[in-house]
């Protein structure tokens, strides 16, 4: 956690000599056992940390994990969504290495997206390409959300959509869908 708030102000004292008014917002890299043991604290060390983010390649190669079973690489997102999750930022995972190799891109980012990450980064500009087909909804979702939306009830008590119950937290999901769609269309 140091290292964190000597990090944050350093780049305090680049944003002071630079100009900068607001604040630039971190999302920060988990690429140790320490650190993924320890991510919701690191996400709640400061402010400014909006989101945690998997360093696959850092985590795993020097203890000889295969990144390529996927079932490690499902612990290592499912450890870190938790993490994200109690402390209340969000997911990110990890850029993918293989520049060439869309089938494993898309692995990873399927299982990320089934967890809940908001995205995947990008090491190179194809996969950007493969990072909004994996992370955009649906249209069965969007549709979804505005059944969800529109059913709503004015006093937040549960109601039902398509035959299923849908309480606050479905609801808060829908609404992030469409928030979603509204930003991308501005």
């Amino acid at each position: 956690m140091e290292q964190l708030r000597q990090a944050i102000g350093e780049i305090e004292a680049v944003e002071l000599q630079a100009g900068v008014r607001r604040a630039v917002g971190l999302l920060v890299n988990i690429e140790t056992p320490r650190a993924l043991r320890h991510a919701a604290q690191i996400a709640r060390a400061h402010p400014r940390v909006r989101g945690l983010q998997l360093g696959l390649g850092d985590l795993f190669e020097p203890h000889g994990i295969r990144r390529s079973d996927l079932r490690n690489v499902h612990a290592a997102q499912y450890a870190l969504r938790m993490a994200a999750a109690e402390a209340g930022v969000f997911a990110y995972d990890a850029a993918f290495p293989g520049l060439h190799d869309e089938a494993g891109f898309m692995a990873e980012a399927d299982s990320a997206r089934a967890l809940g990450f908001a995205g995947k980064s990008c090491v190179h500009p194809r996969q950007v390409a493969w990072a909004n087909a994996a992370f955009s909804p649906s249209e069965e979702e969007i549709e979804a959300a505005r059944r969800i939306v529109g059913a709503a009830t004015m006093d937040g008590s549960a109601f039902a959509v398509d035959g299923r119950m849908v309480d606050a937290p479905f609801l808060a999901r829908a609404r992030a869908i469409l928030a979603m769609l509204e930003r991308e269309h501005r």
